[in-house]
């Protein structure tokens, strides 16, 4: 089923469009690979940031981090989930390592979602009702992500084997159902605050994230 899922799942991955993309990371520059990838649907579109050095440790299964987008926290910083200190935790992982990657999906907005229904289910956690029962009663999935383009991505880039970044079971499953082989999970551990709190007990109890 996974093989025919890949096969079904239509999207030119030769027109991949590719930079160099320098960023500021905890004060230093660092200049990487940056490729943008066009799914099956126009809002399918991934960003692909790839660190890959010469010599030792190139040869390895890379470590990879799939990132769904986040606007209030990857761009404003919210403190209500652990989106933002998530992706600079990997961030800094991935210019470390001589082999890395980060995919970056903004579509996936809200656990795939969107914005709109995503603010509207915050509006009921200020209710006081957790962000599974948010979803639900917006009329939404409590996760409706899927990872048909990551999977795409990976084997476009001849990684099938990798070390993923994630402390969420799900992706790890979604992932191997499509044919990448899981090496190892690298957990991600970012800090707890008042306002993200029960947001993470959530994930750790009801959605088995490895918190």
């Amino acid at each position: 089923m996974a093989a025919d899922a890949i096969r079904s799942y239509k999207v030119d991955l030769a027109c991949a469009a590719q930079t160099i993309l320098p960023i500021s990371l905890a004060g230093a520059v660092h200049e990487l690979e940056a490729r943008a990838y066009q799914g099956e649907l126009p809002e399918q579109q991934a960003l692909v940031l790839i660190n890959r050095a010469q010599g030792e440790g190139t040869d390895a299964a890379p470590l990879v981090r799939v990132h769904s987008g986040c606007v209030t926290g990857d761009i404003f910083h919210s403190l209500r989930c652990d989106c933002y200190p998530q992706l600079q935790a990997s961030l800094e992982r991935i210019v470390a390592s001589p082999n890395a990657i980060l995919i970056y999906l903004p579509y996936q907005e809200g656990r795939g979602i969107g914005l709109f229904d995503k603010i509207r289910a915050y509006s009921l956690q200020d209710q006081g009702i957790d962000t599974v029962d948010a979803n639900l009663r917006v009329g939404a999935p409590i996760d409706s992500r899927e990872y048909n383009l990551a999977a795409h991505i990976l084997r476009d880039l001849g990684c099938t084997r990798v070390r993923l970044i994630t402390n969420n079971p799900a992706k790890i499953d979604a992932l191997e159902g499509l044919g990448i082989e899981i090496a190892e999970r690298v957990e991600l551990v970012t800090p707890v605050n008042k306002f993200n709190r029960r947001y993470l007990e959530t994930k750790r109890t009801r959605m088995a994230h490895e918190l």
